[in-house]
């Protein structure tokens, strides 16, 4: 039984892994911004936390720490001509400060445990370039080059890996999946003729957070329905 942190836990990937690894029988501390989970039972502790204050309070979380899951993201696709430069300054708080802040208050409780991982998330488009996604494929190419980096820094003690997903069926892509139509189309962009579901991704967290998966770290896994390295 490990103690997980799930940062983001109250929906999409993040309420997907909280869920399987509950099921597992492994304690996880959860953590959400303004919605709850559409259930609270099962975990260890879930905390309201706003990963953009300047110093957010950790101070929920035992003493030893296994895993940590970080999943806060967004999804603003626009033209690079329409993007402010503050906007870009506000996503990369969200998606890459606000990873650092979580890792910085874990890191000393992640080296009690015997075997600790992190785990982040990034994008297939910082591999393949998607018009209008400079946005979020400049904050997840630095989530990338973070992991890699920490993944040296930390080894041999603590494993660091990230998750590249393509379109995934969360809340965040909603407005890219809100009809039929949209769904099918987006299917049949990927060389599966499917999208991706939270549990998809959720199933290679799981993984990542375990000593199944104790010989990998410092990679950018692509769980993306072969859209990074197919052409069919």
């Amino acid at each position: 039984m490990a103690n997980i942190v799930i940062v983001g836990a109250s929906s999409g990937i993040g309420a997907a892994l909280a869920t399987q690894l509950m099921a597992a029988g492994h304690q996880v501390y959860g953590t959400y911004h303004a919605t709850l989970p559409a259930t609270a039972t099962g975990f260890a502790h879930l905390q309201a936390l706003n990963i953009l204050d300047e110093s957010p309070d950790f101070g929920f979380l035992p003493d030893v720490i296994d895993g940590l899951v970080y999943c806060p993201g967004a999804l603003t696709l626009k033209p690079f001509a329409r993007i402010k430069p503050e906007e870009f300054i506000a996503d990369y708080q969200l998606q890459l400060v606000g990873a650092v802040k979580a890792t910085q208050a874990c890191l000393a409780k992640l080296k009690n445990a015997a075997s600790p991982s992190i785990v982040f998330f990034s994008t297939v488009a910082v591999q393949t370039g998607f018009n209008f996604h400079t946005l979020v494929a400049a904050s997840k190419g630095a989530i990338e080059g973070l992991s890699r980096a920490l993944a040296a820094e930390l080894a041999p003690k603590i494993r660091v890996n990230c998750i590249a997903p393509s379109l995934t069926d969360t809340p965040l892509a909603a407005a890219l999946l809100n009809t039929v139509e949209k769904k099918e189309a987006g299917a049949q962009r990927h060389p599966l003729k499917k999208i991706g579901q939270p549990e998809d991704l959720a199933y290679l967290a799981s993984f990542l957070l375990s000593e199944k998966s104790g010989w990998i770290t410092g990679q950018i896994l692509h769980a993306d329905g072969g859209m990074s390295s197919l052409k069919v």
